[in-house]
């Protein structure tokens, strides 16, 4: 590999790594900056707080209903987990084992939630959901986050899908297994990679969705993304301090979640096919 040594390239590599250190300096600053103000007791023109506490957790914990925020968060997402699991991976094993007219457009309508802007289609989805009643409920919101989440399941799991030879299947047909056996005995242990990968993403994607979730929440239906933003921009005089802990609260939930994701995602599995399937 033949490697470019002049002045003008130099200096473009040293320009590009200067903005992405730049950027990332930025970034690590606000989350510091954040979680300072957090545990601070007083913090005003200087650099650093005053005085330290933890108090600002627990009235974040008791003001903003921390614990039920919570509760429904979680039951959110795993509703949103398990359907979009159950639909995705069936629809990826059809569009990856079966060839039907108009399948690239079928598979290009599964790519626009993840192309366009939330709020492209979030506004007509919550008109919908309001005509139907749906808006302001546990299920609503579901709904709402299964937009785009069972699309990307069936995009990650196809790839998963195709590197298995049919092959295989055929044999346990013919060893006697019927649909249930051949998934739970076959499939299931050979794909369960994929589907960790594309369940964990689609749980980190559910806790950071403020968009749509935003349209269509009701008062006992908000994430923690949107009880965040109500809390901030919430009428009266709140301490800064007990919104930041409850920021803190939420970027750590999302990093835990993140990093476990990370463990069983291969990003090449993802994107690329192990191995060219024979035609079939």
């Amino acid at each position: 590999m033949i490697r470019d040594t002049t002045i003008g390239s130099k200096l473009w590599a040293a320009a590009i790594w200067a903005t992405v250190g730049f950027f990332v300096l930025n970034l690590f600053a606000m989350i510091a900056t954040v979680v300072t103000s957090s545990f601070a007791t007083r913090w005003l023109g200087t650099w650093l707080p005053a005085g330290w506490t933890t108090r600002w957790y627990s009235s974040a914990w008791s003001e903003f209903q921390l614990w039920d925020v919570l509760v429904v968060t979680f039951q959110v997402i795993g509703a949103v987990v398990f359907i979009s699991g159950a639909l995705g991976v069936t629809a990826a094993y059809a569009l990856a084992r079966r060839d039907f007219p108009g399948k690239r457009l079928l598979v290009l309508l599964f790519l626009l939630p993840l192309l366009i802007p939330s709020m492209t289609f979030g506004i007509p989805l919550a008109t919908v959901l309001y005509q139907t009643g749906l808006a302001g409920t546990f299920w609503g919101v579901v709904a709402a986050n299964l937009v785009p989440t069972v699309p990307f399941v069936i995009l990650v799991m196809i790839p998963f899908i195709e590197q298995i030879d049919p092959k295989i299947e055929a044999a346990a047909r013919v060893f006697g297994a019927n649909t249930f056996k051949l998934f739970v005995y076959v499939l299931l242990p050979l794909l369960l990679p994929g589907i960790l990968a594309a369940l964990l993403l689609v749980l980190v994607r559910t806790i950071a969705m403020f968009e749509l979730t935003f349209l269509v929440a009701g008062p006992t239906s908000q994430t923690l993304v949107v009880a965040l933003y109500y809390s901030v921009f919430a009428a009266g005089v709140r301490a800064v301090q007990s919104i930041d802990a409850m920021a803190v609260i939420y970027m750590v939930t999302t990093l835990v979640w993140l990093i476990i994701a990370l463990r069983f995602v291969n990003p090449t599995q993802i994107v690329t096919r192990a191995k060219q399937q024979p035609a079939h």
